[in-house]
């Protein structure tokens, strides 16, 4: 097994590369079936290295490049579902109001909708279900309880763990 001092380093991300790309490519196209989009991942993956301030090095170069690999995958279906929701939106909105969005509002949606996904990233199914129904759809506290099977004071709890796993979510983002 080969260690890797400091993956930041443009020379060590190099060898990791010339040493592992190949690997790495064929691992993703086993889990995803389509070359191309393998080889995208691959390359999206060392990118993703190239930000990586690791100064302890990488001791296990593959388990490494598997799981940003894989938060790479799961971050492009994440993308690829909000992107089918907005779609399906965006043709209902069409449909009864014969307009349609630009380009850069949708895309602008998108990445407003990336963000809240991923800042509700963790949280369990119930309280962003409630946080969603209460924050976004303007549903009131005992129409949510009433969908979920709770109390409404367990729905002031859920919405209360959602704006504080939000909170969190940002601060350390920020940090």
């Amino acid at each position: 097994m080969t260690s890797f001092p400091k993956a930041s380093s443009h020379a060590q991300t190099e060898i990791l590369y010339q040493s592992h790309h190949q690997w790495l490519k064929n691992w993703l196209q086993q889990k995803l079936g389509c070359p191309e989009r393998a080889s995208d991942c691959a390359h999206d993956t060392f990118y993703r290295v190239l930000s990586c301030t690791d100064e302890n090095g990488v001791k296990q170069p593959k388990a490494f490049l598997a799981k940003i690999a894989t938060r790479l995958l799961i971050d492009n279906a994440r993308r690829a579902r909000l992107e089918q929701t907005w779609r399906e939106t965006y043709a209902e909105m069409e449909a009864e109001h014969a307009f349609a969005p630009s380009a850069e509002e949708i895309n602008e949606v998108l990445d407003t909708l990336e963000h809240v996904a991923t800042l509700l990233d963790g949280l369990g199914d119930k309280p962003r279900r409630a946080f969603l129904r209460f924050r976004l759809d303007g549903a009131s506290q005992a129409d949510i309880a009433e969908e979920l099977g709770v109390s409404v004071s367990m729905v002031k709890k859920y919405v209360a763990q959602g704006l504080l796993h939000c909170h969190r979510a940002l601060q350390a983002n920020t940090v």
